[in-house]
């Protein structure tokens, strides 16, 4: 059997320098390697070596945390817990915030407020693996180290959010491997302490975006002006961005650092698949904010008075109704303005049915300091003028005295030998209907009704019902309260007509939803249901503002004297809405009229609240019928105190102005538009004013005013309501 010729070995010079004494050998006759079995087996053994090694420092890192743990004292997260106060309305709409005690704007926020994309981003950005970690990322961390390692120095921190919390819980200067570790411990104590959802809400609540700013939902406010649920891609890539470096990428100061910040969010949010790619594109087309908007502040008197009434509450919820609060305050802001310079207005609604506060505007602007916004005038105490007459006629109504159909006077007359008061146009109707005097708002019936019933018992009335009367100062109750001659505040005078609404039972008033149970009272009456429904009934036949329909809402309104307040309430089934306009200093504004100022604002009040006015039910006992079918006692007011008319005093009727035979130069010559001013003393009103033998167009008061047609001679006659009369013969130039 022959063997097998080995092969030649190849040369020096062909086949590189020797090795051993045969192929694959070495000196010591063990088998070398050949190289393609090299190239496997060493990154092999590489892959074990660094496997071992990652093994082991992640071994000697979770002693070594273990250990530093022990150290560390217990996770206080007291100051973590901190927020700022909120004010919300009835369905959870935010009205105002408030700053915290160190003045940041911190407010409460869950990640189930939070646009589910805007939190695929955050994760996607910032901790990919947060759903699955225990608080630190392995792998993070050992890459981090490596890095660090590599480069000596940190190319990235290794941080996942729960780290980052950590870091925001326990905030320290220091940036070290010790507070590193520190953060690493606490991450896993907070994951372990709140869970995923509890660690996710405190990052969400505390990350910083710059200036007092914290918290995404405070930040998209501060930005945007909308809750954090409601913003584009663009607007919650910016959100994520801004924790990272707050301060050098706020973008009411560094736009175009905010900008790259946001386009770098945006492009890993579509290379990790949370954006398409032309989501990522079309957002990254949007503008970045260059300002900080103001916080809301609606209802800005109703929220502070709720924060100062119960400081320890984060949240209120109050019944309140944003939609028609912003409404309102935009109209009495609008109104105010127009009214004039240092004007303001207030308006109230309630819930006829539940005595709820829908809308509370307590000024013109809280911010207008010219207008005195800060002061609620609501609150305030301010003369109604003849605001209160139905209530008068409502005593009278439930005592029997009068009925809608019963005749009263209107004419001048003297009470208590001294008490003379005027209508508000100086002229007299002579006799009316109660329904037609307190339509049209006439001075001497209501007057009248007031003597009748007791001005001491009207007020009476009025306290028992739960208003705050107050009178002047060491006075009792007289006539003149049935014209405004006592204090009242906007709010109780809206509970007063919300007890008409509501068949005389006047509502104490709700303004929390979430408040503790208040103290359950009894419910006070203003009238009784019969008297309630007639004054209802009356008021919804007064005629309306020339922007309104007549027979909708019942309405009445008031003016203090000195025009210093303009009043109008209105009611149906459904709702009371109360408004006041005039100066918060007091100060007198000529021609500030409560039907030409206040119901105008009272009418467009409803229009915003929304739905068909709802006429109140009539009562099985009211009596409706014509005057001559009444019981003979309510035909006419019982007098039981007779009344000291002014003929009888004795007073004879003159002409004051202009005296008899004067000549009077009006500038007729020279184009002018010339009025004679007509002025008369004594006699009894209404007055008739004539010029040769015609009357004067609506001249029924003590002083008027005749545009002469020419030049020449004029008799000018008065006669009086008794036919008293009086002439002069003037030459008018």
């Amino acid at each position: 059997m022959s063997r097998a010729a080995a092969p030649p070995r190849p040369s020096a010079g062909e086949g590189g320098p020797r090795s051993g004494s045969g192929e694959g050998s070495d000196l010591s006759g063990s088998v070398a390697p050949s190289p393609a079995r090299s190239a496997g087996i060493l990154p092999r053994r590489g892959g074990r070596v660094f496997l071992a090694a990652t093994f082991a420092v992640a071994v000697l890192l979770a002693g070594a945390l273990w250990r530093y743990a022990a150290t560390l004292p217990p996770l206080d997260l007291t100051q973590a817990a901190l927020r700022s106060t909120v004010i919300l309305d009835r369905k959870g709409q935010l009205l105002r915030p408030f700053a915290t005690a160190d003045g940041r704007w911190r407010l409460p926020v869950t990640a189930d407020a939070i646009d589910p994309r805007a939190l695929a981003m955050l994760k996607a950005y910032e901790d990919r693996r947060f759903d699955s970690h225990p608080g630190i990322d392995p792998a993070a961390t050992l890459r981090a180290a490596w890095q660090w390692l590599a480069h000596g120095r940190i190319v990235s921190g290794g941080s996942t959010l729960s780290m980052q919390v950590a870091r925001l819980v326990e905030p320290r200067a220091e940036r070290s491997l010790l507070a590193k570790l520190r953060q690493m411990v606490r991450a896993v104590e907070l994951e372990r302490r709140l869970g995923k959802a509890g660690v996710l809400d405190l990052y969400l609540a505390l990350a910083p975006y710059g200036g007092p700013v914290e918290g995404m939902r405070a930040a998209s406010l501060a930005y945007f002006g909308r809750e954090p649920a409601r913003l584009s891609f663009a607007e919650s890539a910016l959100l994520v961005a801004l924790p990272q470096a707050p301060e050098a990428r706020r973008p009411d100061r560094f736009a175009a650092n905010a900008k790259r910040a946001r386009d770098r969010v945006l492009d890993i949010a579509a290379e990790r698949g949370v954006l398409t790619a032309d989501e990522a594109r079309a957002a990254k087309a949007e503008p970045v904010p260059t300002l900080r908007k103001p916080f809301p502040m609606l209802a800005a008197h109703a929220a502070e008075q709720a924060h100062a009434a119960d400081e320890s509450a984060r949240v209120q919820h109050l019944t309140l109704d944003a939609r028609l609060q912003a409404s309102l305050e935009a109209l009495a802001a609008e109104r105010a303005a127009a009214a004039g310079p240092a004007l303001s207005a207030a308006i109230l609604a309630i819930d006829n049915r539940t005595g709820a506060v829908l809308a509370h505007v307590g000024s013109a602007s809280y911010l207008d300091a010219a207008r005195a916004g800060a002061v609620d005038a609501t609150q305030a105490v301010r003369s109604p003028g003849s605001a209160l007459k139905p209530f008068i006629y409502a005593l009278a109504f439930e005592n029997g005295l009068a009925h809608p159909e019963t005749l009263l006077d209107d004419r001048p007359a003297r009470f208590a030998a001294s008490y003379a008061p005027e209508n508000f146009d100086m002229g007299y109707r002579g006799t009316v209907t109660a329904r037609v005097a307190l339509q049209q708002s006439l001075n001497l019936p209501a007057v009248d009704l007031l003597d009748a019933v007791g001005a001491a018992r009207f007020v009476a009335r009025l306290r028992g019902a739960g208003a705050a009367i107050l009178l002047p100062r060491d006075t009792a109750p007289g006539l003149p309260v049935a014209l405004g001659g006592l204090g009242i505040t906007l709010t109780d005078l809206a509970r007063l007509y919300a007890g008409l609404a509501r068949g005389g039972g006047v509502p104490a008033l709700a303004r929390r939803l979430d408040g503790p149970p208040a103290n359950p009272e009894p419910e006070r009456s203003v009238a009784d249901p019969v008297a309630a429904w007639y004054v209802a009934d009356i008021l919804r036949g007064a005629p309306p503002p020339e922007n309104a329909l007549p027979g909708r809402i019942s309405f009445k309104t008031g003016t203090s004297y000195g025009y210093r307040d303009a009043w109008a309430v209105g009611f149906d089934a459904r709702v009371t809405i109360a408004v006041w306009i005039g100066r918060p200093d007091g100060a007198s504004v000529p021609g500030l009229v409560g039907r030409s100022h206040a119901a105008p604002i009272l009418f467009d009040a409803f229009a915003r609240f929304g739905g068909e006015p709802e006429a109140l039910p009539r009562p099985r006992d009211a009596l409706v019928v014509a005057t001559m079918a009444l019981p003979p006692p309510l035909r006419h007011i019982r007098r039981d105190a007779p009344k000291t008319f002014a003929a009888t005093l004795g007073v004879p009727l003159k002409i004051a102005y202009p005296p008899d035979g004067a000549r009077v130069d009006l500038g007729i010559s020279e184009g002018a538009q010339a009025r004679l001013a007509l002025k008369a003393l004594g006699g009894q009103p209404p007055l008739t004013w004539m010029v040769d033998g015609l009357p004067v167009a609506e001249a029924m008061r003590r002083q008027s005013e005749w545009s002469p047609e020419g030049a020449g001679f004029a008799r000018i006659s008065v006669m009086d309501a008794a036919g008293a009369s009086d002439s002069v013969v003037v030459r008018l130039e």
